[in-house]
Protein backbone atom coordinates (compact mmCIF):
# COMPACT_ATOMS: atom_id res chain seq x y z
CA UNK A 1 0.00 0.00 0.00
CA UNK A 2 1.15 3.72 -0.80
CA UNK A 3 2.09 6.03 2.18
CA UNK A 4 -1.37 8.42 2.41
CA UNK A 5 -1.43 11.92 2.59
CA UNK A 6 -4.04 12.35 5.35
CA UNK A 7 -4.48 15.72 5.38
CA UNK A 8 -4.73 15.44 1.55
CA UNK A 9 -7.73 13.19 2.29
CA UNK A 10 -9.38 15.75 4.29
CA UNK A 11 -9.07 18.08 1.93
CA UNK A 12 -10.78 16.46 -0.71
CA UNK A 13 -7.32 15.81 -2.90
CA UNK A 14 -5.55 12.77 -4.06
CA UNK A 15 -4.43 11.05 -0.99
CA UNK A 16 -1.42 9.27 -2.72
CA UNK A 17 1.48 10.61 -4.91
CA UNK A 18 0.93 9.94 -9.20
CA UNK A 19 -2.89 9.40 -8.34
CA UNK A 20 -5.66 12.00 -9.62
CA UNK A 21 -8.09 10.91 -8.22
CA UNK A 22 -9.32 11.22 -4.50
CA UNK A 23 -11.63 9.56 -1.81
CA UNK A 24 -15.23 10.63 -2.77
CA UNK A 25 -15.84 10.43 1.30
CA UNK A 26 -13.22 10.14 4.23
CA UNK A 27 -13.79 6.34 4.90
CA UNK A 28 -13.78 6.78 8.31
CA UNK A 29 -15.96 9.97 8.65
CA UNK A 30 -19.24 9.23 9.52
CA UNK A 31 -20.19 12.29 11.71
CA UNK A 32 -20.75 10.72 14.59
CA UNK A 33 -18.80 8.65 16.59
CA UNK A 34 -18.27 4.95 16.47
CA UNK A 35 -20.89 2.72 18.39
CA UNK A 36 -17.98 0.26 19.58
CA UNK A 37 -17.04 4.04 21.65
CA UNK A 38 -20.80 4.61 22.43
CA UNK A 39 -21.06 1.17 23.76
CA UNK A 40 -17.56 1.47 25.97
CA UNK A 41 -19.08 4.64 27.56
CA UNK A 42 -22.18 3.32 28.49
CA UNK A 43 -20.50 0.21 29.95
CA UNK A 44 -18.29 2.56 32.27
CA UNK A 45 -15.02 1.36 30.36
CA UNK A 46 -14.10 4.88 30.04
CA UNK A 47 -12.70 7.09 33.08
CA UNK A 48 -10.90 10.34 34.12
CA UNK A 49 -8.81 12.01 31.80
CA UNK A 50 -9.26 10.78 28.17
CA UNK A 51 -6.57 10.78 25.33
CA UNK A 52 -7.85 10.33 21.67
CA UNK A 53 -5.38 9.78 20.14
CA UNK A 54 -5.39 9.43 15.72
CA UNK A 55 -8.88 11.69 16.61
CA UNK A 56 -9.41 12.30 12.70
CA UNK A 57 -12.03 14.87 12.75
CA UNK A 58 -13.10 14.74 16.36
CA UNK A 59 -16.60 12.94 16.70
CA UNK A 60 -15.72 10.38 19.11
CA UNK A 61 -13.70 13.04 21.77
CA UNK A 62 -16.64 15.62 21.08
CA UNK A 63 -19.03 12.54 22.15
CA UNK A 64 -16.73 11.47 25.02
CA UNK A 65 -16.74 15.31 26.12
CA UNK A 66 -20.37 15.38 26.08
CA UNK A 67 -20.20 12.99 28.87
CA UNK A 68 -18.63 14.88 31.13
CA UNK A 69 -14.68 13.49 30.51
CA UNK A 70 -11.88 15.61 29.97
CA UNK A 71 -10.57 14.86 26.64
CA UNK A 72 -7.43 15.52 24.38
CA UNK A 73 -7.69 14.73 20.80
CA UNK A 74 -3.98 13.98 19.21
CA UNK A 75 -4.26 13.79 15.18
CA UNK A 76 -1.12 14.50 12.91
CA UNK A 77 -3.60 15.89 10.05
CA UNK A 78 -3.69 19.81 10.73
CA UNK A 79 -6.64 19.89 8.44
CA UNK A 80 -8.67 16.82 10.71
CA UNK A 81 -7.95 19.13 13.43
CA UNK A 82 -9.49 22.63 12.09
CA UNK A 83 -12.33 20.13 10.75
CA UNK A 84 -12.35 18.58 14.73
CA UNK A 85 -12.53 22.16 16.37
CA UNK A 86 -15.50 23.37 14.06
CA UNK A 87 -18.01 20.37 15.00
CA UNK A 88 -16.99 20.76 18.68
CA UNK A 89 -17.79 24.59 18.64
CA UNK A 90 -20.55 23.57 16.86
CA UNK A 91 -21.91 21.54 19.37
CA UNK A 92 -20.51 23.36 22.20
CA UNK A 93 -18.00 20.37 23.34
CA UNK A 94 -14.65 21.64 24.89
CA UNK A 95 -12.07 19.40 23.94
CA UNK A 96 -7.94 20.25 23.59
CA UNK A 97 -7.56 19.48 19.85
CA UNK A 98 -3.66 18.88 19.70
CA UNK A 99 -1.16 18.13 16.55
CA UNK A 100 1.35 15.87 17.28
CA UNK A 101 3.30 12.29 16.12
CA UNK A 102 1.36 9.49 17.87
CA UNK A 103 4.92 7.94 17.76
CA UNK A 104 6.47 10.28 20.28
CA UNK A 105 3.30 12.50 21.37
CA UNK A 106 5.84 15.30 21.93
CA UNK A 107 4.59 18.39 24.38
CA UNK A 108 2.11 15.70 25.72
CA UNK A 109 2.27 15.75 29.22
CA UNK A 110 1.25 12.70 31.51
CA UNK A 111 -1.63 12.93 32.77
CA UNK A 112 -4.43 10.50 31.20
CA UNK A 113 -6.60 8.21 32.41
CA UNK A 114 -8.22 6.33 29.42
CA UNK A 115 -6.38 5.82 26.04
CA UNK A 116 -8.55 5.57 22.71
CA UNK A 117 -6.95 4.72 19.68
CA UNK A 118 -10.03 3.95 17.02
CA UNK A 119 -8.36 3.04 13.85
CA UNK A 120 -4.96 4.67 14.07
CA UNK A 121 -2.67 1.81 15.38
CA UNK A 122 -3.21 -0.18 11.68
CA UNK A 123 -1.93 2.70 10.02
CA UNK A 124 1.77 2.94 11.57
CA UNK A 125 4.33 0.10 10.64
CA UNK A 126 7.43 -2.15 12.30
CA UNK A 127 9.08 0.03 14.64
CA UNK A 128 6.68 2.44 14.73
CA UNK A 129 3.87 0.49 16.43
CA UNK A 130 5.96 -0.23 19.62
CA UNK A 131 7.91 3.66 19.03
CA UNK A 132 3.72 4.14 19.89
CA UNK A 133 3.75 1.71 22.56
CA UNK A 134 6.29 3.57 24.53
CA UNK A 135 4.63 7.10 23.84
CA UNK A 136 1.29 6.28 25.05
CA UNK A 137 2.62 4.73 28.22
CA UNK A 138 4.96 8.33 28.86
CA UNK A 139 1.47 10.19 28.47
CA UNK A 140 -0.18 8.27 30.58
CA UNK A 141 -0.79 7.48 34.57
CA UNK A 142 -0.21 4.73 36.65
CA UNK A 143 -3.34 1.91 35.95
CA UNK A 144 -4.34 3.86 33.03
CA UNK A 145 -6.55 1.77 30.13
CA UNK A 146 -5.87 1.62 26.26
CA UNK A 147 -8.95 0.56 24.50
CA UNK A 148 -7.76 -0.02 20.73
CA UNK A 149 -9.42 -0.53 17.24
CA UNK A 150 -7.94 -2.05 14.42
CA UNK A 151 -8.21 -3.80 11.61
CA UNK A 152 -8.69 -7.53 12.15
CA UNK A 153 -6.45 -9.58 10.07
CA UNK A 154 -9.68 -12.29 9.76
CA UNK A 155 -13.22 -11.39 9.27
CA UNK A 156 -12.29 -8.79 6.55
CA UNK A 157 -12.00 -10.93 3.36
CA UNK A 158 -14.67 -9.15 1.23
CA UNK A 159 -12.89 -5.77 1.90
CA UNK A 160 -9.16 -6.49 1.14
CA UNK A 161 -7.76 -4.32 3.52
CA UNK A 162 -3.88 -4.00 3.35
CA UNK A 163 -3.53 -3.06 6.94
CA UNK A 164 -4.75 -5.62 8.71
CA UNK A 165 -3.29 -6.73 11.90
CA UNK A 166 -2.89 -9.84 14.09
CA UNK A 167 -3.22 -10.39 17.56
CA UNK A 168 0.39 -11.42 17.83
CA UNK A 169 1.35 -8.23 16.61
CA UNK A 170 -0.63 -6.58 19.03
CA UNK A 171 0.94 -8.62 21.38
CA UNK A 172 4.67 -7.74 20.20
CA UNK A 173 3.91 -4.50 19.90
CA UNK A 174 2.54 -3.38 22.95
CA UNK A 175 3.14 -6.22 25.43
CA UNK A 176 6.44 -4.53 26.46
CA UNK A 177 4.49 -1.18 28.11
CA UNK A 178 0.53 -2.56 28.40
CA UNK A 179 -1.01 -5.66 30.54
CA UNK A 180 -3.19 -7.26 27.51
CA UNK A 181 -6.26 -8.02 29.16
CA UNK A 182 -8.36 -9.15 26.40
CA UNK A 183 -8.68 -9.14 22.27
CA UNK A 184 -11.63 -9.73 20.75
CA UNK A 185 -13.19 -9.00 17.47
CA UNK A 186 -15.39 -5.91 17.41
CA UNK A 187 -17.59 -3.79 14.46
CA UNK A 188 -16.32 -0.76 13.07
CA UNK A 189 -18.78 1.23 11.14
CA UNK A 190 -16.95 2.83 7.67
CA UNK A 191 -18.58 5.85 5.76
CA UNK A 192 -18.54 3.93 2.14
CA UNK A 193 -21.09 2.18 0.78
CA UNK A 194 -20.89 -0.88 -1.62
CA UNK A 195 -20.98 1.79 -4.55
CA UNK A 196 -18.06 3.67 -3.11
CA UNK A 197 -15.94 1.03 -2.08
CA UNK A 198 -14.21 -0.11 -5.03
CA UNK A 199 -13.18 3.66 -5.63
CA UNK A 200 -11.48 4.32 -2.06
CA UNK A 201 -9.83 0.96 -2.47
CA UNK A 202 -8.35 1.80 -5.53
CA UNK A 203 -7.20 4.57 -4.79
CA UNK A 204 -5.68 3.18 -1.01
CA UNK A 205 -4.17 -0.37 -2.43
CA UNK A 206 -4.66 -0.24 -6.42
CA UNK A 207 -7.29 -3.52 -6.32
CA UNK A 208 -9.90 -5.15 -8.37
CA UNK A 209 -13.30 -4.15 -7.53
CA UNK A 210 -14.79 -6.73 -4.67
CA UNK A 211 -15.47 -10.09 -6.01
CA UNK A 212 -18.86 -10.80 -4.35
CA UNK A 213 -20.34 -7.35 -2.84
CA UNK A 214 -23.38 -9.35 -1.18
CA UNK A 215 -20.51 -10.67 1.42
CA UNK A 216 -20.26 -7.32 2.37
CA UNK A 217 -21.87 -6.74 5.60
CA UNK A 218 -23.58 -3.45 6.32
CA UNK A 219 -25.87 -1.36 8.95
CA UNK A 220 -29.07 -0.06 8.86
CA UNK A 221 -27.74 3.01 6.39
CA UNK A 222 -26.33 0.51 4.28
CA UNK A 223 -22.77 1.73 5.12
CA UNK A 224 -20.23 -1.33 5.17
CA UNK A 225 -19.10 -2.54 8.50
CA UNK A 226 -15.93 -3.96 8.71
CA UNK A 227 -13.80 -6.30 11.80
CA UNK A 228 -11.42 -4.51 13.99
CA UNK A 229 -9.67 -6.03 17.11
CA UNK A 230 -10.70 -4.08 20.30
CA UNK A 231 -7.80 -4.55 22.71
CA UNK A 232 -8.43 -4.05 25.98
CA UNK A 233 -5.48 -3.08 28.62
CA UNK A 234 -3.99 -1.80 31.48
CA UNK A 235 -1.09 0.73 31.80
CA UNK A 236 2.31 -1.26 33.04
CA UNK A 237 3.88 0.85 36.05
Amino acid sequence: MQEIDFDAVYQGKPPVDGSEAAFEKVPWDIGEPQPVVVALADAGDVRGDVLDVGCGQGDNSIFLATRGFHVTGVDGSTTALEIARQRAARQGARVDFVQADATTLDGIEPQFDTVLDSALYHCLEGDQRSAYSAALHRVTRPGARLHLLCFADVGNEALAIPMAVSQDDLRQHLGRHWDIHEIRAADYTTSLTQEGLAHAMQLMQQVPEVDDPSALRTDEQGRIVGQVWHLRATRIS
